[in-house]
């Protein structure tokens, strides 16, 4: 379920102090949106002399020696990208923006009916025909293995494989009164689940030629803040990344260069699930001042994705869309202008 994986900042609905300006001056916040999450610390070495002191950045010294080394021969496009939860939300509009891209795009749910609605929807809003789309559960590792087969029938290779199917099962209540079914679907989908694609994934990126590139969605909680009302959903993201990571360690371990995995934060996107857990009046004020439609999110993510295997980069890669500049930028605008109010929802 596209929509579901995508709700990234949610947390920070329930989690934020109840004065945003009072947040900007006195919290620090280790998020993705926070500019730390965006430029880290970098070590500063120093030779220090009875006359001169010299300090250079290991950085630096690390570009300059292997500049070559964290690229390959560019992938040309068209790229074949297979999308998981693909027929609704941040998952549609991204298989949308790739088919205008010229790419060719395979997407899967778990519902027929949905499939063939959005691949009908998907043709006629992009004039596009080399899309495909097939039912798979991916927490039923036959579904998964069967997706791959559909889509090596299709395609002959996948390129770009996102893991963007979730769910949080519309639940936005404490976890001391979830029940047993919710919090099975929520696990299952959100951690079973992507661990099973990301390993059909790797199994058949690093038996290609070209390789590929698999590009896991993360969500609230993913950054380590709390997530109440919905905590299954945010610890289930939190370990999205250290998945991420693991992988990524585990493929130079095993020295399997073809394929790259890599985190993609979409940010606060106006999906049906992010706008049904918009009942408080934080809630209302950072999905009015933080959050944006699937479609612009698409726009902005599709080409930086792109970019990847077109530069031929071998560095795994962390994409987000709602920078620490551009959250602190746009709360700022609302509290001294007034900027978004009421744009999505009505506030107190």
């Amino acid at each position: 379920m596209a929509e579901m994986s995508v709700t990234n900042t949610t947390a920070s609905l329930q989690s934020f102090p109840k004065s945003p300006l009072c947040s900007l001056s006195t919290t620090k916040f280790n998020s993705p949106y926070h500019p730390s999450a965006i430029v880290s610390p970098i070590p500063r070495f120093c030779l220090i002399s009875k006359y001169n002191s010299f300090c250079f950045s290991a950085a630096v010294v690390k570009a300059a020696s292997s500049s070559h080394a964290n690229t390959k021969d560019p992938m040309l496009p068209p790229y074949n990208v297979l999308i998981t939860g693909g027929s609704k939300g941040i998952g549609y509009a991204l298989a949308k923006e790739f088919l205008k891209a010229g790419d060719n795009v395979l997407i899967c749910s778990r519902s027929d009916e949905r499939i063939v609605s959005a691949l009908d929807r998907l043709r006629v809003e992009t004039g596009k025909q080399h899309v495909w789309g097939t039912k798979c559960d991916v927490r039923e590792g036959d579904d998964v293995k069967n997706l791959v087969s559909f889509a090596k029938e299709k395609l002959k290779y996948i390129d770009i494989w996102i893991n963007n199917a979730g769910s949080n099962a519309y639940s936005f209540k404490p976890l001391a009164e979830a029940s047993d079914e919710d919090l099975i679907q929520v696990v299952t989908t959100n951690t079973l689940g992507l661990m099973i694609c990301c390993r059909e994934a790797i199994n058949l990126m690093q038996n290609q030629p070209r390789g590929g590139h698999i590009f896991n969605i993360d969500g609230a909680g993913s950054d380590g803040r709390p997530t109440p009302r919905f905590a299954a959903y945010g610890a289930t993201k939190r370990s999205v990344v250290h998945l991420t990571k693991s992988l990524q360690a585990e493929l130079e371990m095993q020295d399997v260069k073809n394929v790259l995995v890599h985190n993609l934060s979409p940010g606060m996107v106006t999906t049906d699930l992010l706008m049904s857990g918009a009942n408080t009046k934080q809630a209302k004020f950072f999905i009015n001042v933080l959050a944006e439609p699937a479609d612009v999110v698409a726009e902005y993510l599709v080409p930086n994705i792109r970019s990847i295997p077109t530069n031929g980069s071998t560095k795994a890669t962390y994409i987000r869309f709602l920078t620490g500049l551009k959250a602190y930028s746009q709360i700022f605008s609302r509290i001294a202008f007034g900027a978004r109010r009421n744009r999505y929802v009505l506030e107190d």
